[in-house]
């Protein structure tokens, strides 16, 4: 791999489609699957938000899976990251969440069910508060609720997510590690219960090394380790206190490097009315990738409950 990748390297060939589509003063890159939206078509479309370092590709497994099944599909590149756009602002919550509701709309749906892993979980738990009228219901994959009512932000983090974070305030020291292999091998280690399949780790270091992804990346940890300190991240902090009126599926891996099991659900279960979750044995932070059977099985019944999708 050279220095720096072109952001094609994101276009993984597969049994879905790459569209590209405008939302909130941006272009978005979207993984597409299943049947075309109609005219009167209100069945709401499942979006699949990644996490921290990963790109759309991390839900490749499930996908096929759920486009199978019959449902539609969007896996998105969040600003910032892989074939998405790179604007020099919005790395925040907030801004994301409009950046969803807005590929919600382009891509010809009202509504949608927001699922969402680690850092892509936290933002699905914040569509339910700040895009309420597009978000059909929640799934959070090894992302507790971010409110933090019952569980200060040491309490679910382990020493590895501690220090992960740390790092993160260092100006250009994730940055660097991002576009190492090994500095990717060794994140993604820490995280999962066993090492990642070695092309999918220089997958992902090779979409962290398209110019701006990896200051992005890190830009938008750096911003959800940072929320109580400023106005905004308050804000944000405050509007994520409001029942969670949708329907939430919380999935967490029993073995997760990042996030401890023993708190992770408290948050949730105090502020969604319909709320189930699952611990997934013998995987860790990444479980669509760890555990991609598992979390398929998990996601299907939950979305094939009244209420979810229909």
């Amino acid at each position: 791999m050279s220095d720096a990748a072109d952001y094609s390297c994101a276009l993984v060939d597969g049994p879905w489609r790459h569209e590209f589509v405008a939302a909130n003063g941006s272009r978005f890159h979207v993984a597409v699957a299943g049947p075309r939206p109609t005219n009167g078509d209100r069945d709401p479309l499942v979006v699949l938000l990644h996490g921290f370092p990963q790109f759309w590709w991390a839900w490749r497994h499930q996908i096929a899976a759920l486009a199978d099944a019959g449902m539609q599909v969007a896996a998105l590149d969040v600003r910032g990251v892989a074939a998405s756009d790179k604007p020099p602002s919005g790395r925040d919550v907030p801004t994301r969440t409009r950046d969803v509701a807005g590929v919600i709309r382009s891509v010809g749906h009202d509504r949608a069910v927001v699922v969402g892993a680690g850092t892509g979980g936290a933002l699905a738990w914040a569509m339910s508060a700040l895009q309420p009228a597009v978000t059909a219901a929640v799934a959070a994959v090894s992302a507790p609720h971010p409110g933090r009512l019952h569980v200060p932000g040491r309490g679910i983090l382990t020493p590895a997510a501690r220090r992960l974070f740390a790092a993160a305030q260092l100006p250009g020291v994730l940055e660097r590690r991002l576009q190492d292999a090994d500095g990717v091998a060794g994140i993604l280690d820490a995280g999962s219960d066993r090492p990642l399949d070695p092309e999918a780790v220089a997958r992902y270091r090779e979409a962290l090394r398209v110019p701006f992804a990896a200051h992005n990346t890190v830009d938008a940890l750096r911003w959800l380790s940072r929320t109580s300190s400023h106005p905004a991240g308050r804000r944000y902090l405050a509007a994520l206190k409001r029942p969670v009126d949708v329907p939430v599926l919380q999935l967490h891996g029993a073995a997760d490097g990042f996030l401890r099991r023993e708190t992770a659900d408290l948050d949730g279960a105090a502020l969604a009315r319909d709320f189930r979750f699952e611990v997934v044995e013998g995987a860790g932070h990444f479980l669509p990738e760890e555990a991609p059977d598992a979390v398929t099985v998990l996601l299907l019944d939950w979305l094939r409950r009244p209420g979810v999708l229909r």
